[in-house]
């Protein structure tokens, strides 16, 4: 599926307190063989010092960097060598089929930002179907997908965006996506399904999650599409 001529770079940050889930550890080891994996761990303290590097085996690398996902992620795009990145969650679980849509989007040498379908896992409350539903919504009809969905894109096309704005506190996702449009990169919805965790929305409550979503969302949308328009 995945060959050396695809040059695929997965970078996965993870938060304080968090860990890579074994499911997503797992499939990554059966795939450092072919491709680059970086996972990218924060920091203990707050610096802006190059990130640490170490390396487990071939084709996995492990790095610290400043805490948060946008200083995270750059700092696994900045230490990565293919010539794609695709982005992924702590929590992100995913199947042959977007392997298969991941390789045919890279053949393709489209130079867009592509993502998956977003699917929850069963360990969420049962109305998960209508988040899934919205982001689909959201994502085809409104182009607006979120990082959760796993952005890949080329190397070349993320450099040019300036990366993830390491100054937001939160939706460096959604600001990219704005940034993208803006700049007339095309959004590919690949149509293979991504898998994240749906704990928190059992933890949190179904209803108060959703709407605190919601809310953030429209409230993220109205200032970045407001934003860098000069």
């Amino acid at each position: 599926m995945f060959a050396r001529r695809h040059r695929l770079s997965i970078i996965v940050p993870v938060g304080p307190g968090d860990a890579l889930s074994s499911s997503l550890a797992g499939a990554l080891r059966g795939l450092a063989t072919v491709v680059e994996v970086i996972v990218v761990s924060a920091a203990a303290t707050d610096t802006a010092s190059p990130p640490a590097s170490r390396r487990f085996q071939p084709g996995w690398r492990s790095l610290s960097a400043r805490a948060g996902r946008a200083s995270q992620q750059n700092a696994g795009a900045q230490a990565a060598t293919g010539s794609h990145l695709w982005f992924l969650h702590a929590d992100s679980r995913f199947g042959s089929d977007a392997l298969r849509a991941a390789a045919a989007q890279i053949d393709s040498g489209e130079q867009a930002l592509a993502y998956f379908d977003l699917r929850f896992a069963a360990d969420g409350p049962a109305l998960m179907w209508l988040n899934e539903w919205g982001a689909r919504l959201r994502s085809r009809l409104l182009r607006l997908p979120f990082g959760d969905q796993g952005f890949l894109l080329p190397r070349a096309v993320f450099e040019a965006l300036g990366g993830f704005d390491a100054a937001l506190p939160a939706g460096e996702d959604h600001d990219l996506v704005w940034r993208a449009r803006r700049a007339g990169v095309p959004l590919r919805a690949l149509r293979a399904p991504l898998v994240t965790s749906a704990r928190k929305y059992r933890r949190r409550g179904w209803l108060r999650t959703t709407a605190g979503h919601l809310h953030a969302t429209l409230r993220q949308a109205l200032r970045f599409s407001a934003t860098r328009l000069s």
